[in-house]
């Protein structure tokens, strides 16, 4: 489960079995937990994040898109991009 960021309560990662699914992160914060798609960005799914905070986690996801998106290919590879 590579932790990709931490920002300020949050923790940005994914898990290392999910490699046929499209690129996303996951974000925890205390109890919470959020998955967001990374192309484009976009709310897979909320357990517990209001909506308020769940507008600042897609602020900060979309800020470092292209960050989480490196580690995304550089861990599960090229060959898991989709094709178009």
């Amino acid at each position: 489960m590579p932790t990709i960021l931490r920002v300020g309560p949050y923790r940005l990662y994914f898990y290392s079995h999910e490699p046929n699914e499209p690129p996303h992160i996951h974000i925890d914060r205390d109890q919470s937990s959020a998955k967001f798609w990374l192309e484009p960005v976009t709310l897979a799914n909320n357990l517990g994040f209001s909506a308020k905070e769940l507008r600042k986690i897609q602020s900060i996801v979309q800020a470092n898109q292209q960050t989480l998106l490196e580690a995304w290919y550089g861990y599960f590879g090229d060959s898991s991009r989709r094709e178009s």
